[in-house]
């Protein structure tokens, strides 16, 4: 593999290759950020049969990525709170831009390319005004920065595109940070979480929590084939959370799915990644912290399954069911009832599995 992808950067150098594609990288299903047992990091390209296709470097420690929809090109985000994200060409490992957020700003460690990938989103924290904001970078212009607009609350995090639109969709976490406090939660009392949907800059629809849960910061998401969305949340106030998974529908109240205090304490307040399966009867989330993996049932609105897993971290959509990794270097695909557990030595997975997606 490394052989064809050096065969086509030499084509690509004398101009005489053809537009690629990501069969070109041996058709990678997901992206992942990861370190190597040397401590350097890594962004990850992984197939639909859990086999790593390939290894970039990175400069520091990756949090999430985002993957053009047609052109083997990735955008690794630096985790929270960074000011870089690089543009990485896949096939020949080289760095073609970099992003540097403003100042003022830095990034949450996630964005998303338009539907027909000439630009990139991402989500950012203006943390002089206590502002969240969606940055605009032109992909068909090395990447220049040429607009942004609010995300719609405060604390952006996860940001995602509902299928076959350029609508966006933004988890708002409602947490106010400021650098030189480090990661510090400023507003805890006063914070506001929403999800916000936005179209050509303007924010068409906001959704928001009931008050008693005005501490649960959203925080990631997962979009359906028929554009529902499914949000992971991290629990701020004190004792048990009321709830730490939900479902949106476009034009309705977020809905809260069902479990029991003892379930929800086990995740010790806090989803790390959320995805729905690929048959869409299910949401999948993970808790690194509480070692879990739980499925909530779509028909019931209810928790019915936890599955025990060391750090379990990212979470992504397959064609039957969902790819679920560890930071301890393993990869479950689980998949109509079926668990197969891969162990890939020398790699320990970071945060978020990445889907590779077009249109």
């Amino acid at each position: 593999m490394a052989n064809r992808r050096q065969f086509i950067a030499g084509l690509l150098a004398t101009g005489l290759a053809p537009t690629t594609t990501w069969a070109d990288v041996d058709f990678p299903a997901f992206l992942s950020a990861a370190v190597r047992t040397d401590g350097s990091y890594v962004l990850c390209g992984i197939n639909a049969a859990a086999q790593v296709v390939f290894q970039l470097p990175l400069p520091a420690r990756g949090h999430a990525a985002a993957a053009h929809p047609t052109q083997p090109i990735a955008v690794a985000f630096a985790r929270r709170p960074g000011t870089f994200a690089i543009v990485i060409d896949c096939i020949s490992g080289q760095v073609i831009a970099t992003l540097t957020a403003p100042n003022g700003r830095h990034f949450y460690g996630h964005g998303t390319f338009s539907m027909d990938g000439s630009l990139l989103y991402t989500t950012e924290n203006d943390f002089e005004a206590g502002t969240g904001r969606v940055g605009v970078w032109d992909v068909t212009n090395n990447y220049t920065r040429i607009a942004n607009f609010t995300s719609g609350g405060i604390g952006p995090h996860d940001i995602k595109r509902l299928p076959k639109t350029d609508v966006l969709v933004v988890a708002n976490g409602g947490i106010g940070t400021h650098p030189d406090t480090g990661r510090t939660k400023l507003n805890i009392p006063s914070m506001a979480p929403n999800i916000s949907y936005i179209l050509d800059g303007s924010v068409v629809e906001t959704c928001v929590l009931v008050p008693e849960m005005h501490k649960n910061s959203i925080r990631h998401l997962a979009v359906a084939t028929n554009g529902n969305v499914a949000f992971g949340m991290q629990w701020q106030g004190e004792g048990n959370p009321p709830g730490l998974v939900g479902t949106h529908v476009r034009g309705a109240a977020l809905n809260l799915m069902e479990a029991s205090t003892e379930q929800l304490r086990k995740m010790q307040g806090y989803v790390g990644s959320v995805a729905f399966s690929g048959i869409g009867d299910a949401v999948i989330v993970t808790s690194p912290r509480g070692g879990l993996i739980q499925h909530y049932n779509l028909a019931d609105n209810a928790l019915t399954k936890s599955v025990d897993l060391l750090d379990a971290s990212g979470a992504a959509m397959t064609n039957a069911g969902v790819m679920i990794s560890s930071g301890t270097g393993a990869l479950m695909n689980v998949a109509r009832g079926k668990t197969v557990k891969s162990q890939i030595t020398g790699l320990q997975w970071d945060n978020h599995l990445v889907g590779i997606t077009t249109g």
